[in-house]
């Protein structure tokens, strides 16, 4: 008998456009392998950049918000597995599959710690060191009672695993950490990319709808593009995203080097085409997508220490960490202008991408891993008891609110 997943979206996929559009690929993609024919929902509008999933054998189906026809459409579906894209999917419709199929596995891919990405953005803000009061927001509350409600949560990054395992104290019986999922890049791949003499300019890339992105932006174009160009006054910086606003548009100073590309239909072109990437982000959380887009087209980077976080592991970098604009832009020049230390870091990268994020590396476990939670998922949930604390209580609010809705609409 086929075994059957149904992916909740908080959006439908936009590979192109963000790095969660990818993630949630490649786990669709993880269970396939796995023998798992796959459904994916999402209550959210399609848009220009949506991937279609039908190219890839998975069924699509939308879905409404409070609304009770999809009780009738899970129940019907009768999934083995469930997963929910982010943790504000599984407040909207966790109890309804639990309600509906009791017994599916329902399983939260995080994407990356949205609490601490907010504690870090509240801390920048407010020009403080990010601190345990920072990290109890609402939005960790949320998100944690969200984890304590699944049955296993997908962590991208081992510095999240790390702070709700010691910070939060979560079981991590109920955490999972699975990276980016990537091919693997050969020698013949990497033999054929641009040379250092064959590439020109900086660049940097990233959905503009996302807060980190902006403020990295406009961080560079303050703060560290100035210091580069000083050293560098021919140089450009290319800035490419979706989802360019008028706010962003607004930034292009083409006197400054200071370019405002708008959304790049191809991110390796344009990564082959640059001699070195930018990963200025001063908040956030999990992996950074632009960094495993330079890597795979053999691009070095200059990133801070929170771009970098969980990239690495024991691995020596693609580039240069720097918190410091001084330093930032002094790494940046360097690796611009030294071929030998510019085809190092490269190579660096490439190991990374091999070593670290195969995805064969973590097809097994994972595909065991699963198998481990449907024999013995009973067992699992007991061991849980503040899971089903939270699914008794806190979820009603959500649910009765919901059903309130749905009610007040008719």
């Amino acid at each position: 008998m086929t075994k059957k997943l149904l992916v909740i979206g908080f959006v439908w996929p936009e590979p192109k456009s963000s790095a969660a559009g990818t993630r949630i690929l490649q786990l669709i993609l993880q269970f396939q392998n796995q023998g798992f024919e796959v459904t994916f929902s999402s209550a959210a509008k399609t848009s220009d950049n949506t991937f279609d999933l039908n190219t890839i054998n998975v069924e699509t189906r939308p879905i409404l918000l409070n609304d009770s026809s999809f009780d009738v459409f899970v129940k019907d579906l009768n999934p083995d597995v469930v997963l929910f894209d982010r943790f504000m999917t599984e407040e909207q419709y966790g109890w309804r599959v639990e309600e509906q199929c009791p017994n599916t596995i329902r399983v939260l891919d995080t994407e990356d710690f949205h609490g601490l990405r907010k504690a870090r953005e509240v801390a920048l803000k407010q020009n403080e060191t990010v601190s345990v009061s920072h990290l109890q927001n609402d939005i960790t509350k949320r998100e944690i009672a969200s984890i304590y409600r699944c049955d296993l949560s997908l962590i991208i990054s081992e510095a999240e695993i790390d702070i709700l395992t010691n910070q939060f104290k979560i079981d991590k019986n109920l955490l999972y950490y699975l990276p980016f999922l990537l091919d693997p890049i050969s020698d013949l791949e990497t033999k054929h990319l641009p040379t250092f003499e064959e590439r020109h300019h900086f660049v940097t890339i990233g959905n503009f709808l996302h807060a980190p992105n902006y403020d990295a932006v406009l961080y560079l174009k303050q703060t560290i593009w100035p210091l580069v160009r000083q050293q560098l006054p021919k140089a450009e910086l290319h800035i490419y995203g979706s989802y360019e606003s008028q706010k962003v548009a607004q930034l292009n100073k083409s006197k400054e080097g200071f370019l405002i590309k708008g959304f790049a239909e191809d991110v390796n072109e344009v990564m082959q085409n640059a001699k070195v990437c930018f990963a200025s982000l001063r908040f956030g959380a999990g992996l950074k997508g632009k960094l495993v887009d330079a890597m795979q087209n053999g691009t070095p980077c200059v990133m801070t220490r929170i771009a970098a976080e969980g990239m690495f592991g024991d691995f020596g970098e693609n580039g240069f960490i720097a918190d410091k604009p001084e330093t930032f832009a002094e790494k940046a020049v360097a690796l611009y202008t030294k071929a030998e230390l510019w085809q190092e870091k490269q190579q660096n990268g490439f190991a990374i991408l091999n070593q670290r994020f195969n995805k064969t590396d973590f097809q097994k476990a994972f595909t065991s891993k699963i198998i481990e939670l449907s024999t013995h998922l009973n067992a699992h949930r007991e061991n849980n008891f503040i899971g089903q604390l939270f699914m008794h209580q806190s979820m009603q609010s959500s649910k009765y609110m919901s059903k309130w809705i749905e009610a007040k609409n008719k």
